[in-house]
């Protein structure tokens, strides 16, 4: 399957994704909130920070770009790397947790609330050429599988943090897994991460694609 930023079917599969994490956040046991989450992120800032995928589709609805710099979701975690190392470990731990503290007494409410206004949005959206984070300009369809893969890749994070399953459809696991493949290959990692997904090798430690 090749992640296609032509794809139609980008919007559906963000909804799922979207559905299926705000279900998630649903199981989180309520004493877990302030239990270790990831790295330096508490549970509550981890989810928060899951949940500025569906906040940052929103924002950026409202900032047309004026040419297409990015192409692809591959080409997206290619170029945002060098971006995201400019900002700063520090910097990306806080926004983290103050999207946590945004949860505020309900998260799962508020979740709810995000997942309802995005897609509500998305439906009269089209697919217009979009400025995100380090003004880079790209079409909706083409950022969307990156913030199904956000919603992916933190999901498992939150679920493996409170020992909770957290299932996917299959057409959102194939997608978030078939741009890793990609990102992978992009960054000249391809063959590493073939071997190890025909059982020929192991990832070396730490290995990540993002």
């Amino acid at each position: 399957m090749t992640v296609s930023p032509e794809s139609s079917g980008a919007v559906a599969i963000f909804a799922s994704a979207a559905h299926s994490f705000a279900a998630l956040v649903h199981d989180i046991p309520a004493d877990r909130w302030d239990a270790p989450g990831l790295g330096e992120w508490d549970l509550r800032a981890l989810v928060g920070h899951a949940s500025r995928s569906l906040i940052t589709v929103g924002t950026y609805l409202a900032h047309a770009a004026e040419r297409e710099d990015v192409t692809s979701p591959r080409d997206y975690y290619v170029q945002i790397r060098e971006y995201a190392s400019k900002l700063g470990a520090a910097d990306i731990i806080e926004r983290g947790r103050q999207a946590g503290r945004d949860l505020g007494d309900d998260p799962s409410a508020t979740v709810d609330g995000l997942v309802q206004r995005v897609l509500s949005e998305l439906t009269t959206a089209g697919n217009p050429l979009i400025a995100v984070i380090g003004g880079l300009g790209i079409r909706l369809h083409a950022y969307l599988p990156t913030r199904t893969f956000e919603l992916v890749v933190h999901g498992l994070d939150i679920a493996r943090a409170v020992d909770i399953s957290f299932p996917m459809p299959a057409d959102v696991l194939e997608e978030a897994t078939a741009l890793a493949a990609q990102i992978a290959v992009a960054e000249g990692h391809g063959e590493t991460v073939l071997l190890a997904l025909t059982g020929r090798a192991g990832l070396p430690a730490s290995f990540s694609v993002v």
